[in-house]
Formats: C-alpha cells, sequence, structure tokens
C-alpha cells in the first residue's frame, strides 16, 4: 500500500492518503505563529516533505520525549505541574525533511534542522487551533493510529 498526507493549515487537518484515495482525516494543531519556513521562526513550513524518522514505536501512549528521546515519564497533570513551561512531545514522532531547497530544504529554512515533527500532545492541548511552536500537534491515539500505518518515506504536503 502507499500512504500519502497532506495537512491543511486552514482547515487545521491532517488527511491520510491510501493509494491516492482519501482514507481518513485527523484534527490538528499548526504553529501559534503562522506559517513559514525561516529557522527559529516558530512557523510551520510548507510545501512538500517527507517523513525522514519515526520514533517512539512500542512506547506506551504519553511516554514523554525530549531531544527524540523517551524519558521514560508518562505523561500526567502531576508532571505537567512539575514542568510548566515545556512544550510536551509525547507518545510518537514523526520528524519531518523538506524535499525542496531553498524553501524547506537546506540553509536556514531546512525543516528538517528545525525539528519540525508530528507528534503527540496532551489532551487538554486543543486541536483545529493554531497553538504549536511549529510543529504538527495531533491527539496521541491519532498519532499511533498514523505511525503504525505509514513508513519512512512517507510524502507529506502541507499547505495553506
Amino acid at each position: 500500500m502507499s500512504y500519502s498526507i497532506r495537512i491543511s493549515i486552514s482547515d487545521q487537518s491532517l488527511t491520510l492518503f491510501e493509494n491516492r484515495v482519501l482514507s481518513k482525516t485527523y484534527p490538528v494543531s499548526t504553529a501559534f505563529n503562522g506559517i513559514g519556513c525561516q529557522k527559529d521562526s516558530g512557523q510551520t513550513p510548507l510545501g512538500k516533505h517527507i517523513v525522514r524518522a519515526m520514533i517512539g514505536r512500542n512506547q506506551p501512549i504519553n511516554s514523554v520525549f525530549v531531544a527524540r528521546r523517551a524519558t521514560g515519564e508518562i505523561y500526567s497533570a502531576e508532571l505537567a505541574q512539575q514542568f510548566p513551561d515545556r512544550d510536551w512531545i509525547l507518545s510518537r514522532i514523526l520528524w519531518l525533511s523538506g524535499t525542496e531547497k531553498g524553501i524547506n530544504r537546506l540553509g536556514s529554512v531546512d525543516t528538517m534542522q528545525r525539528y519540525i515533527y508530528i507528534h503527540g500532545t496532551p489532551d487538554r492541548e486543543p486541536m483545529g487551533q493554531p497553538v504549536s511552536h511549529g510543529c504538527i500537534r495531533m491527539r496521541n491515539q491519532d498519532i499511533i493510529e498514523l505511525f503504525d500505518l505509514i513508513d519512512i518515506q512517507t510524502p507529506v504536503e502541507i499547505v495553506a
């Protein structure tokens, strides 16, 4: 099977296509700072990407990741109170890499060097609203489902 992903910033949605046929749509949250490819902008990049790395296979739901490594912690309200300033990356990580030189690849616009992921987030965080720091946030159950369906090199297009 051949999968591809389309993320719509305006709809705050991620659509999974199987053999070019719409398979499933998930709510997401993209960047609070809007659209952009510039390093340190806190924005979500547009354009064509691929899934370069898949991190977290077989980790429990709500597993906490820091610098792409599972910390051994499981997200909870108590942990959130203990670390109120953390940008919570939970359950699974799909690390994106741009494929368009000068737009989202290489130099100061490189999606991978910006650490742009599709990842899980606490259930208390809203979906359908742009509130992330640049990444694409999903519900934990949704990112696990998506992770288990796709492979490395899955095409991802991010559109306005």
